[in-house]
């Protein structure tokens, strides 16, 4: 399903196609060993399962190139064991392609990973009109301004509905910042489904706004285009 024009939904990811660009984000690998580490016990199995939705992706797009819209891994100031070894595995995927890092707000210590794979860290990446960044604060630069169309993680949206109040449903937003088009990207992290847009607080700088009119867009064994949040809560 295209959210937009030459932008189409895969799966948990987006696809620029004029661009042959796949944009991914939030994986926040080691998250399970994160929880280990605070007495919550959960088995480790986000790696095999991303493993294979990522590939799943990469059956049906042949992107050039890669985008990991931030948040690649979980811990803030340190690479536990298991982002170390997850990490490597999951950038291998992307062999032959041209892979690109921006930075999010858990990447304070993401250069070991980038350095080891001599994968470039960036603030944010710009093509055409489209403005690609993690989220969690509000560009200033003349890319950032002369975009038409912001992509953004970060919030993890997902949403509940009325009917169906215990099911938890991780989905993409679109709306508008301002004078531009922006689309909010679920988490690609497989552990949690994402904040709830309906009940909990937004964190991103980009919604601090009155969201109601941007389009919800669900992910589950397909896409489903549900329109307007003011429709569904």
């Amino acid at each position: 399903m295209h959210i937009s024009k030459n932008i189409e939904i895969i799966d948990l990811a987006l696809y620029l196609e004029k661009e042959s660009t796949l944009v991914l984000g939030d994986l926040h690998i080691g998250y399970e060993e994160f929880l280990n580490k605070e007495g919550v016990l959960i088995p480790r199995f986000q790696l095999e399962d991303l493993v294979k939705k990522i590939n799943n992706i990469l059956d049906r797009v042949n992107p050039k190139k890669i985008i990991i819209n931030g948040d690649l891994k979980h811990e803030f100031g340190t690479i536990s064991q298991q982002e170390w070894n997850d990490t490597m595995k999951i950038l291998d995927l992307f062999n032959n392609k041209e892979i690109i890092l921006i930075k999010g707000n858990h990447d304070s210590i993401l250069e070991p990973i980038a350095k080891k794979k001599n994968i470039k860290i960036k603030d944010y990446f710009s093509v055409n009109d489209i403005y690609i960044c993690h989220g969690n604060k509000i560009p200033d630069d003349q890319d950032f301004k002369k975009s038409k169309i912001l992509i953004m993680g970060h919030e993890h949206p997902s949403i509940t509905f009325k009917e169906r109040k215990d099911e938890k449903y991780k989905c993409f937003l679109k709306g508008k910042w301002k004078n531009k088009l922006l689309i909010v990207m679920p988490s690609m992290n497989l552990v949690t489904q994402g904040s709830d847009i309906t009940k909990e607080k937004l964190l991103s700088p980009f919604l601090q706004q009155n969201i109601e009119n941007f389009e919800v867009f669900a992910v589950e064994n397909k896409i489903y285009d549900f329109g307007k949040l003011k429709d569904l809560i």
